[in-house]
């Protein structure tokens, strides 16, 4: 049996080391050439639903010493929670993971991030939120998926220098930044896709929080799509994980940003710095209108933008 071993950007605290990824048989969702032509680019999109997972395979994390062994979900999935009481600088580190299945073998390094103390953490959407990709409409935006590569797909304007700033916010070394995370409801299929997105276009690197994987072709028709609840409770843990930061939080109107962020707010209202929302229509929503007001009467900062420099100039004018 070939198997093939997915790591994705883990983070750590003071107290634990949190590691994710899948194990797959044969092969992982595909990295993205950039040359591809845009039929075998459409092909390389449908063999990422086409995978198949291994579940309760043994794996083995290493890190300086320690080994701590688990077995794999139902889905592939591994998501090791490992208290860890010794020091660890801040700033990225390698890590190991290790597998065997019937005999066959495999081991990866992967990373985790401990963030450097700071004010701020940021928490962006991705669909519509930096990477233009018409949620709304779903034709529209499987032809997008399907005939554009990543290096055809695009950013907002001014979006790539409105999250530097960001990053950047608050610190006077200029050597460390603040903690970055992507949360959405894309996929982990299209991880090395987003990835891959973000470092071509300088986006600041950050660690990924993605929906479910998905094992059929079916479910590329609905990508992106259904409940949306698990973004609420993926950025209620990171709040959680990291209580010493203040959160950024970026997303859009096009599906349940405006509603996730406000009950968000309500639960934590002292780790709430601000909430910026891209309109994506021509005009802007009513109810989330409404949603921000009462967000804004919670003494949190808002900004419904049309565009990023509106949303650069609000970040430079309300926060230090």
């Amino acid at each position: 049996m070939k198997l093939d071993l997915k790591i994705y950007r883990s983070y750590a605290n003071e107290r634990e080391i949190v590691v994710m990824g899948h194990l797959f048989k044969k092969h992982a969702p595909d990295v993205f050439d950039l040359d591809k032509r845009w039929y075998k680019h459409a092909w390389a999109v449908i063999r990422m639903f086409r995978i198949k997972t291994i579940s309760n395979a043994e794996v083995i994390f290493k890190f300086r010493g320690k080994e701590i062994t688990t077995k794999t979900l139902d889905d592939g999935h591994f998501r090791l929670t490992i208290p860890y009481h010794e020091s660890i600088d801040s700033g990225w580190h390698q890590f190991t993971m290790a597998v065997e299945v019937e005999g066959n073998k495999k081991e990866k390094k992967g990373e985790f991030v401990k963030p450097y103390p700071g004010e701020y953490g940021v928490i962006s959407d991705i669909d519509d939120t930096f990477l233009i990709s018409h949620s709304g409409n779903l034709f529209k935006k499987l032809y997008v998926m399907l005939t554009k590569n990543i290096n055809k797909r695009t950013v907002f304007d001014e979006a790539v220098n409105h999250y530097k700033f960001l990053n950047r916010l608050g610190r006077e070394d200029k050597s460390t930044n603040n903690a970055f995370f992507y949360v959405s409801s894309s996929e982990w299929n299209l991880y090395n896709f987003i990835s891959q997105f973000a470092e071509l276009n300088e986006l600041p690197k950050a660690v990924l929080k993605l929906k479910n994987i998905k094992t059929g072709i079916a479910d590329f028709l609905f990508s992106g799509g259904g409940d949306h609840n698990h973004k609420f409770y993926k950025i209620k843990h990171l709040v959680e994980f990291y209580p010493e930061l203040r959160f950024i939080l970026l997303g859009d109107d096009s599906q349940k940003d405006p509603a996730i962020y406000q009950n968000i707010v309500k639960i934590f209202p002292e780790n709430i710095s601000t909430i910026y929302i891209r309109q994506t229509g021509k005009k802007k929503k009513n109810n989330v209108n409404k949603i921000l007001k009462n967000i804004a009467s919670m003494d949190v900062k808002v900004c419904y933008f049309e565009n990023s420099e509106q949303a650069m100039i609000h970040s430079k004018e309300n926060l230090k």
